[in-house]
């Protein structure tokens, strides 16, 4: 059931009065690929912050709160480290700043791998804590059982193939996936397994296009993208990096603006102006009543 959000008359940055917009469902989204043909192409951006989440909700149809949080906002070396409370909070504040997609949050690494059991504790506290509507996982046909598990009691399931982060230390790096016969049948066939398993959309991450696209006909739910092909029946990339926040991003990442540059230049038209007194001026100061 599609929920509609009322008016709020709030005047907080942090809480501004929202459109009343109806969020997105899961079964709306699996929705969108009928007979292996897409009705619309999915757009999905990932989210950290409410605010961040303000901004972007209007445009896209799902919002990732994905483990890469752990990298962009916290600075670690990998996603590795990331842990279940980080998880919720972030997603959490996703969902408050968020009233029409539907908000997917990652399954951080150990908070699921070792039984179907543990994957549906942790679920099912992420989406208690937060509000989200979905997980993502990460694995094929090993991740499959839980996969099913978790949908059969009621946590719907995004699956992530291909190159998969959180196994960066057993493939050795983050180079794309499906170079060879043996890696692209594993791909394919990994999607197939979530893809029975009930999973409602499936992350296609670095692989050779030819085999995002035998994955995009050979499942019935969505494909979602990421260094993968344009066939996919939809994209997400990591929001920080399509902006132009860092300097450093993969070859498969568009880089819509440079808004590094912009806050730089901007912080230092600001220091300048604090060193020369010129900030605050008459128009930021308060007055005497005469």
């Amino acid at each position: 059931m599609s929920t509609t959000f009322q008016l709020d008359t709030s005047t907080s940055r942090a809480n501004p009065t929202p459109q009343v917009m109806k969020r997105l469902t899961v079964p709306k989204i699996r929705q969108r690929k009928q007979d292996g043909v897409t009705a619309e192409l999915l757009v999905m951006l990932t989210a950290y912050t409410a605010r961040q989440a303000q901004l972007l909700d209007a445009h896209c149809d799902l919002l990732l709160v994905g483990d890469s949080l752990g990298q962009v906002i916290y600075g670690l070396p990998s996603t590795i480290p990331v842990t279940l409370d980080m998880m919720a909070n972030h997603a959490a504040a996703v969902v408050r700043g968020s009233y029409h997609s539907v908000v997917v949050v990652d399954m951080p690494f150990g908070s699921y791998e070792s039984s179907p059991q543990q994957a549906f504790e942790s679920a099912a506290r992420l989406l208690k804590e937060s509000g989200a509507a979905a997980v993502k996982l990460e694995g094929g046909v090993a991740m499959a059982e839980t996969a099913a598990f978790l949908n059969q009691r009621g946590i719907p399931v995004m699956g992530h193939v291909g190159l998969t982060p959180q196994a960066v230390n057993v493939l050795g790096g983050y180079a794309a996936r499906g170079r060879s016969d043996a890696e692209a049948d594993k791909i394919v066939t990994d999607a197939k397994a979530l893809d029975d398993a009930g999973a409602f959309a499936i992350v296609v991450e670095g692989v050779v296009e030819t085999i995002a696209i035998d994955v995009t006909k050979a499942v019935s739910c969505p494909t979602i993208g990421i260094g993968a092909s344009a066939q996919c029946d939809g994209q997400v990339l990591v929001t920080e990096d399509m902006l132009g926040m860092f300097e450093r991003v993969p070859r498969f990442v568009k880089r819509y603006e440079d808004i590094a540059g912009i806050i730089e230049k901007t912080v230092a038209t600001y220091a300048e102006e604090v060193r020369d007194r010129s900030f605050p001026s008459v128009e930021q100061t308060y007055q005497p009543k005469k």
